[in-house]
């Protein structure tokens, strides 16, 4: 009897789980808008300080509850022997965060290329899409109005998917609530299409 209350109870409070890939160049600032995220949505999370933060060499993860949901984190590396490995993580995901150094006009077009070249894989086809317009906090860097053209040059091939590009900085943590509460609403309406992880 224990169990099968046990059960029914689990069965009651367990929540929907999805994965979320954080992709972009290394050094756009994938991980400090992770761990921003966590301490903002995560209660009693401190986290580690900021200006610490190196490049991610491999995988990162991290996981918040938000609006009844669980979203794992899957924030992989962007270093060009690294970008070949992404694609192993396609058919496991329900968003996709790209993330742009703002800052970084020398790279814009290479993370535009890198940019296209995932959105074309049809393992993320209707996958919520979210850009971030990162690292707003430098002055002189490139806004949304710069940005967002470059990066739907090919907007035929993001098709009718959800998708938005929002300015944040990672460091102060402007605009981080705001993507993962558009994300969350995302996944969760897609998941008709791409059902929770729990439930495939």
């Amino acid at each position: 009897m224990y169990h099968l209350i046990s059960g029914f109870y689990e069965m009651l409070t367990k929540k929907d789980e999805f994965n979320i890939l954080i992709l972009g160049l290394d050094d756009a600032g994938k991980s400090t808008f992770l761990e921003t995220a966590k301490m903002k949505f995560t209660k009693g999370y401190k986290g580690m300080n900021l200006k610490f933060i190196t490049t991610t060499v491999g995988l990162n993860i991290g996981e918040i509850n938000i609006s009844g949901v669980k979203l794992s984190f899957w924030d992989l590396g962007g270093q060009k022997e690294l970008q070949s490995l992404w694609d192993k993580y396609y058919d496991e995901s329900h968003g996709v965060i790209y993330v742009i150094d703002s800052n970084d006009r020398d790279r814009m077009n290479e993370s535009k290329d890198l940019f296209d070249k995932m959105i074309k894989n049809e393992f993320l086809s209707g996958v919520p899409l979210l850009i971030l317009a990162n690292k707003q906090d430098i002055v002189d860097c490139m806004g949304v109005r710069e940005i967002k053209p470059v990066f739907q040059q090919h907007g035929h091939l993001i098709g009718r998917r959800d998708c938005l590009t929002i300015p944040t900085s990672g460091l102060t943590g402007d605009g981080v609530e705001e993507a993962i509460k558009w994300l969350t609403d995302a996944v969760k309406r897609n998941a008709i299409l791409r059902p929770p992880k729990n439930q495939t």
